[in-house]
């Protein structure tokens, strides 16, 4: 039996939306990562639960303190050791466990850690009804007496993994191609190691030049963020200098996945979504796609040209989710580069969507920017852009009162959208620091998109 039933209170104050996410030292240490582990197993009722860690430093410590945690609290884990989270969500959801917890800070600073936490059948949890009795019985540090779990080495389960994801793509079609892939030091390189091998099992004709590959805590080339137009740059080089077929960068825990061109071109998210969209409607025709209410013409208009139906969601891994599920979508994507699949239990996967895109490449016959410079041209956009504003509420408010009598619509889902017919914006403001983010597109005219941005940011800023 635990001799830890009664650690006494403690603020717990690391819990976002529906993730945990602290500062080191600050909100987030041991003792809490113990805590939440132990409040999991009790309020879940949990008996099996996957755990994993990506490859910050502090990420062991933290697994370790979780892990003796769940198990005090009478849950046998499965402990992959260093994997990405969509490993968790796996092995999750093929073993019929009570859950999965990923130790992870994705792309926030290095002096952050957090929690990527999942239910039965990977689904995430949900924020109004099942995360408080976590936190609060994780704050409390009343712990009800149980039998000690047994903690399993798991880590030879990647190879399971591993071939579920080779069988995502129709190795018969594939043709030779040369690819880039970029781990930015963080999880990704074990993990693509042993898909790539699988790959080659199966005759697979490609070759892969590894950069930033070997796993390195103190992260040398930067944090793993690919979406940060300076981290984009060493890839772009790369593809050029190898006259790649194609690019792949991940973020530290691989559950998002950036592309670059054959010209070394970083692709925004938001056209990577509407063209794997319309590559699922063309063998599934029909079905239902969820994106994200931030850039929305390119995606829809994919969609609809495509047969399917496009179903928006707030932004976000588990209201993506919890959409696809209530709506059966067989396909998600959101502009951050985040993509859900129904057949890897409605979760986002860094992995998938590359294997995806080499299929379609080689059944196309074309090149990513002969696939995608037509859809550029007709659906320009801003990129997100983010303003560090002091009173973000009295900035978005000039913005609406300025804007909203010109516009034909508006849509309050995330933030607040206002179309004008041949143009619309998203502003929504940052949960946690001060910060204004603006996305803006148009129907085929880039001038525009320019001006209107310029013209926003003034108000904005003023």
């Amino acid at each position: 039996m635990s001799d830890k039933g009664n650690l006494g209170h403690r603020e717990i104050t690391c819990f976002k939306a529906y993730d945990v996410r602290g500062e080191l030292g600050k909100n987030l240490d041991a003792d809490v990562a113990y805590r939440i582990g132990r409040a999991f197993a009790q309020a879940r009722g949990a008996k099996r639960v996957v755990v994993g860690r990506d490859s910050r430093e502090t990420s062991p410590e933290l697994a370790a303190a979780l892990i003796e945690g769940l198990t005090d609290g009478g849950a046998d884990v499965l402990d992959l050791g260093l994997a990405g989270t969509e490993e968790v969500y796996f092995h999750t959801g093929f073993h019929d466990t009570d859950g999965g917890i990923e130790v992870t800070a994705s792309h926030n600073p290095i002096n952050y850690n957090g929690m990527k936490i999942v239910g039965r059948g990977s689904a995430p949890l949900d924020p109004a009804t099942e995360l408080p009795p976590i936190v609060e019985l994780a704050a409390s540090g009343v712990f009800a007496p149980a039998e000690k779990g047994s903690v399993t080495d798991f880590s030879h389960a990647r190879a399971e993994y591993a071939k579920a994801m080779a069988d995502f793509v129709d190795v018969s079609v594939l043709k030779p191609m040369k690819i880039v892939v970029n781990a930015g030091n963080g999880t990704a390189g074990p993990t693509f190691d042993a898909i790539a091998a699988e790959l080659e099992k199966r005759g697979a004709p490609l070759t892969f030049v590894r950069m930033h590959h070997n796993v390195d805590s103190s992260f040398p080339n930067g944090i793993p963020n690919p979406l940060l137009p300076e981290n984009q740059p060493v890839t772009v080089e790369k593809v050029k200098a190898e006259d790649a077929d194609l690019g792949v960068a991940w973020d530290g825990d691989f559950d998002r996945c950036f592309f670059f061109d054959e010209n070394g071109r970083f692709i925004p998210g938001e056209y990577i979504v509407g063209l794997l969209g319309a590559a699922f409607l063309e063998k599934s025709p029909g079905e239902k796609i969820v994106h994200d209410p931030r850039v929305i013409m390119n995606t829809r208009a994919m969609i609809e040209e495509a047969g399917g139906e496009a179903v928006v969601s707030k932004t976000g891994h588990a209201f993506i989710k919890r959409k696809m599920r209530d709506v059966g979508a067989i396909y998600g994507g959101e502009m951050s580069a985040h993509h859900y699949f129904r057949d890897f239990y409605y979760c986002d996967s860094g992995m998938i969507p590359w294997l995806l895109m080499i299929e379609l490449l080689s059944r196309k016959g074309q090149t990513l920017a002969e696939l995608l410079e037509e859809r550029m041209r007709l659906y320009p956009s801003s990129g997100e852009t983010n303003y560090h504003i002091d009173d973000p509420d009295a900035a978005i408010a000039r913005l609406i009162a300025k804007y909203e009598p010109q516009a034909e619509s508006r849509d309050d889902l995330d933030g607040v959208s206002l179309d004008f017919g041949t143009w619309r914006f998203n502003l929504r403001k940052s949960n946690t620091e001060p910060v204004v983010r603006l996305n803006l597109e148009s129907d085929g005219d880039a001038a525009l998109v320019r001006e209107k941005q310029a013209e926003l940011a003034a108000l904005l800023q003023a």
